[in-house]
This record gives structure tokens, C-alpha cells and sequence, in this order.
């Protein structure tokens, strides 16, 4: 699955402690079996309380704002952007990205704009959101948080009253612009379970000690009272966040939160890149799309 050269190949860059962000062939416009994980498998996972009335299921524009998940990083190569393959407004045909569900290939062209930025936490998405806002879309995507818990240390990490204070001001700054448009809120995937997931592979490990998400991934192999109470406080603070993410979308009529399911989503190792066992691989970017898909076309909010 993850080859040895692939981690030598990934060894070779400099500057990987830079790497920013979080977290194939899709199965169709519906949920694959571990898409369809129900938010009852995470803490965070209330159902929205969005209102249902009103919400628009064929929204003919998509503008997504975020971080490197959004932006395709390290998904086509090693350290690189690669946006074609976003799980929101990608044009890769593997991955279907939601604009392409939503709007079919031909419109996704012209009527969808990737304002993401890697490396973006909370605090930058109020000048994303302005971004979005004059595009005047129907929908629009948001998947951050990630690095605001991905911090050299849990010290670090953004206080949960500063990334409401950030959240909100992006909600007011996109209603500025753009008043009736509709909001999808991706929950922050569960970083702990990443870790899990990557750390009995050897190349895994050896990438993560170069720098990526030191308080999630720093000493994978540490077991001991310290290093598991550190990875706790960072699973703790994602928690937060989703519950964040989830009461400020909550008071917009026009937002819909997505559950909790891709913080539920187990991404296994095909779903995540081969160069840093971190960000979403196309596969993953393909899942993102269906649980985003699911949840915009859904009748009614996750529940």
C-alpha cells in the first residue's frame, strides 16, 4: 500500500515541517460503506440543529474556502497543491468533487471557485469568506480547523473562544456579501485517529519526525502517560472545535453542519497520501465529496 521509496521520496524535500493542514475512484453520487459512518461513532457528533425550510438542494454555484484538504495538498505529489483533485471543486473524474455532483463537469468550470489556502487556520477565514462573498454562489464550502489544533505543541493550539470569535466573524462577512447564500460546514477530521491509523508503518513514522502536526504526531511510538495525555488534549480541542462549528452554523438558517461525519470517517491507508500519511489521497478527497454531497442533497440536516 505504502511503499518505502514513497517515504525516501518524501525524506528528500526540505521544509517539510511546513506541511499544513489535516485531515481514488468514487463509488457514485452515493455514500461508500465507510462514508456512511454515523456520527454516533464520535463525541462531536450531535445532529445539527439547522432549520431544514428553505435549504436549496441543487445550489447552481459552489465556492469553497479552507485549508490544504481543500486546496488537493500533497494529493498528486509530494508538497504540492493540487486542486484539480479537491474534494469540493476538483475536476478530477475519480474523485467527483462536490461542484461536479452538483453541477455536472461542464458547469463546475464556470460556476465554482477554490478560495483555500494551505496552511489557513480559523483566523484567515474571514478574508476567504470576503473572497467567496463576491463570487455571489448559491453554496458555499467550509472545511477548517485542522491546523488550528496542528501546532508545534498543545500550547499552541487556537484557544476554542478565539476560533468561535473567527467563525462568527466569517459568517457575518460572508452575509455581508452574499445574504441568501447556502453554507456547508465540514466537521475537523478526528486527528487522533490518523495517528492510529499510520502509526505502525514505518514510513509513516519516519515522515511524521520530520515536522507534520507535532501535537498530534510527534514520537508516534510513545505510549507512556505524557504523550497519550498530549494526543488527548489535541482529540479534546478537535472536539471543541466541531461543537463550535456546529452551534454558529446552527443560528444561520442558511448553514448546514455536516454531523460530525467527517470527523467520524475512518480513513484507512489508501485514503491517505503516500507522501505524508496525513492529508487525503485522491480516494479520501473522493469520500470527502460523497459525505458532502450527502449532506447538501439530504432532505434534511444530519441527524
Amino acid at each position: 500500500m505504502r511503499t518505502a521509496r514513497a517515504a525516501l521520496t518524501a525524506l528528500s524535500f526540505v521544509g517539510v515541517a511546513a506541511l499544513a493542514g489535516c485531515s481514488g475512484e468514487s463509488s457514485g453520487d452515493g455514500v461508500s460503506q465507510d462514508a456512511s459512518a454515523t456520527a454516533s461513532s464520535s463525541p462531536s457528533a450531535s445532529p445539527s440543529p439547522s432549520p431544514a425550510s428553505g435549504w436549496n438542494p441543487n445550489p447552481g454555484s459552489v465556492a469553497a474556502v479552507g485549508d490544504s484538504i481543500t486546496r488537493g495538498f500533497d494529493a498528486c505529489s509530494a508538497l504540492a497543491d493540487c486542486p484539480e483533485v479537491s474534494w469540493a471543486t476538483g475536476s478530477d473524474r475519480l474523485v467527483r468533487s462536490l461542484a461536479v455532483r452538483l453541477l455536472g463537469e461542464k458547469k463546475a468550470v464556470d460556476r465554482s471557485w477554490n478560495h483555500a489556502v494551505s496552511g489557513a487556520r480559523m483566523a484567515q477565514l474571514p478574508a476567504q469568506m470576503a473572497l467567496a462573498a463576491e463570487e455571489r454562489p448559491e453554496l458555499v464550502t467550509v472545511m477548517m480547523g485542522a491546523n488550528d489544533a496542528c501546532r508545534e505543541s498543545v500550547r499552541l493550539m487556537t484557544p476554542v473562544e478565539d476560533f468561535r470569535a473567527s467563525f462568527e466573524a466569517s459568517m457575518r462577512q460572508l452575509r455581508a456579501g452574499a445574504p441568501k447564500a447556502q453554507v456547508y460546514v465540514s466537521s475537523v477530521p478526528d486527528l487522533k485517529r490518523l495517528w492510529s491509523t499510520g502509526r505502525l508503518d514505518e514510513g509513516a513514522k519516519t515522515v511524521w519526525s520530520l515536522g507534520i502536526c507535532r501535537s498530534m504526531l510527534a514520537e508516534a511510538d510513545d505510549l507512556g502517560p505524557a504523550a497519550v495525555a498530549r494526543r488527548d488534549a489535541v482529540r479534546d480541542r478537535v472536539v471543541a472545535y466541531n461543537e463550535v462549528l456546529r452551534d454558529v452554523c446552527a443560528k444561520d438558517r442558511h448553514c448546514r453542519y455536516d454531523g460530525g461525519a467527517v470527523f467520524g470517517f475512518r480513513f484507512t491507508g489508501a485514503q491517505l497520501s503516500q507522501w505524508d500519511w496525513f492529508h487525503p489521497s485522491r480516494d479520501g478527497q473522493a469520500r470527502l465529496a460523497e459525505i458532502a454531497y450527502r449532506t447538501v442533497t439530504a432532505a434534511q440536516p444530519p441527524a
